[in-house]
């Protein structure tokens, strides 16, 4: 396996938020390079007990190295997130004192992994992070109608010239399938106006290959689905921190985390409250917690990292 590369984002932060603390149960829900996983296993020895997962069988490899020298009872799977109340009962854990969730792709998948998350790379257009899942990039953009291209582009990527991508795409394809990274990549340069092109900050495919990668691994579902009932997998006490980076998922973890923090959802027009549910969490930033720009400066990928934290009641 090629080395995996990644740079944790916040770790100073993500570890004081989550509160790591000696003998007691902690969630790495997306391994990726193991920078944090490691950081969280070094404060809670001794007797401490580290739950590793990631959907990217190389992040679980690469966690089984870098994690063997602790000496804690570590269990790693691969699998989604959304799994992990059943991975909890696999285990008979009841809940765990600290969760984290890390929603941005590694520097191993866009530099090693060679499934086409990268414009930068010609390589065949998968994009997903589980390769036992079914669909993959190519599938979508070589199948789906104009209209629905445009939609995910739209939605997903938040690219202002959805349309006129989406349109170059179905022309092109048209003529061949439209199989590699590097081919896509050109297919959306020549979408979007030259004069517009050289104004941006960005390269004109991230929000397209962003798009599409959020689309086949269905990240967005996954992420809700996950904080809505996530209060219950923590402890009394226990801490939920979740690292975003951009703004449909900061969108989610937000809403979500107030819904939780709130509890009641009566009309606001009700005298009393009927439906009985009550605040689960603290909401602990206030504020959203964004990197120093040193840590950008050193890691450029932290630089639309967001971070928010809850503790159970």
């Amino acid at each position: 396996m090629v080395p995996f590369k990644h740079i944790p984002v916040m770790l100073p932060q993500v570890i004081c938020y989550l509160n790591c603390t000696p003998g007691k149960i902690y969630v790495d829900c997306t391994l990726g390079g193991s920078g944090h996983a490691g950081a969280i296993c070094k404060k809670i020895i001794p007797g401490g007990i580290f739950i590793g997962i990631d959907q990217d069988i190389d992040a679980v490899r690469n966690a089984k190295k870098v994690l063997k020298p602790f000496n804690l009872i570590i269990h790693l799977f691969h699998d989604n997130f959304i799994y992990l109340p059943e991975l909890l009962q696999q285990l008979k854990i009841d809940a765990a004192d600290g969760i984290l969730l890390d929603l941005g792709i590694s520097l191993h998948q866009l530099e090693s992994s060679g499934r086409g998350f990268s414009f930068n790379k010609d390589e065949p257009l998968d994009m997903r992070m589980n390769l036992k899942s079914d669909t993959t990039a190519e599938d979508l953009i070589n199948s789906m109608d104009e209209k629905n291209l445009k939609k995910i582009f739209y939605k997903f990527g938040e690219e202002r010239r959805a349309g006129q991508i989406a349109k170059r795409i179905v022309t092109q394809r048209q003529r061949k399938a439209i199989r590699s990274s590097r081919e896509l990549a050109r297919i959306v340069c020549d979408a979007v106006p030259k004069k517009n092109s050289y104004k941006q900050k960005i390269h004109p495919a991230t929000r397209t290959f962003m798009a599409l990668r959020i689309a086949v691994n269905r990240e967005l579902e996954m992420l809700d689905v996950f904080m809505e009932n996530v209060a219950d997998l923590l402890n009394p006490k226990g801490r939920l921190c979740v690292l975003s980076f951009h703004s449909l998922e900061d969108r989610i973890v937000k809403h979500r985390m107030n819904a939780l923090e709130k509890g009641c959802i009566c009309p606001p027009g009700f005298p009393k409250c009927v439906c009985n549910k009550k605040s689960s969490v603290r909401i602990l930033t206030k504020k959203v917690v964004r990197p120093t720009q040193d840590e950008v400066t050193n890691n450029p990928m932290a630089r639309s990292a967001k971070l928010r934290a809850v503790e159970k009641i």
